[in-house]
């Protein structure tokens, strides 16, 4: 059986994830993940999920993110399920991306939901597996990639 600790513990975990990819504090970002995490961006991007270390998750979304000039991450609407410690977390997820493109819009809007999975180490919960799965998009989701002295 779950505690209230324990839920609140792990959609803190979960919010924690989008707040520090977008305040861009990558070092705090890796504290989220277990030390192996299976990523699933498929519904996006297609391709295999990819099983990840921290460091390797955070470099890539700190090019992928860092490039933008500011992103927003929303996530609500929490289920939790706790068993031991493991648990899953089930969230609704809307995420601008703004750029500046002359030639379209500068904002890129994703929603869709995503599935954490979890495991308690060391008396915290971190991320070790995320799918998240894209329902849909508004705006310009290829703006043009900044030139490397505008970031």
């Amino acid at each position: 059986m779950s505690t209230t600790e324990d839920r609140l513990a792990i959609i803190e975990t979960c919010t924690r994830m989008a707040w520090h990819a977008d305040q861009r504090e990558w070092d705090r970002l890796r504290e989220v993940f277990a030390d192996a995490v299976t990523l699933d961006y498929t519904s996006l991007n297609g391709g295999e999920p990819a099983v990840l270390a921290p460091a390797q998750i955070v470099d890539a979304w700190a090019g992928a993110l860092g490039a933008f000039e500011a992103t927003q991450h929303l996530i609500t609407n929490h289920l939790v399920t706790v068993e031991g410690d493991t648990a899953v977390c089930t969230a609704a997820f809307q995420a601008t991306h703004r750029l500046a493109d002359p030639f379209g819009s500068p904002l890129w809007t994703l929603g869709g939901n995503y599935r954490f999975d979890l495991v308690r180490t060391d008396g915290a919960w971190r991320i070790r597996g995320l799918v998240m799965t894209a329902t849909w998009a508004d705006g310009n989701r290829n703006p043009p990639a900044p030139a490397a002295g505008d970031r």
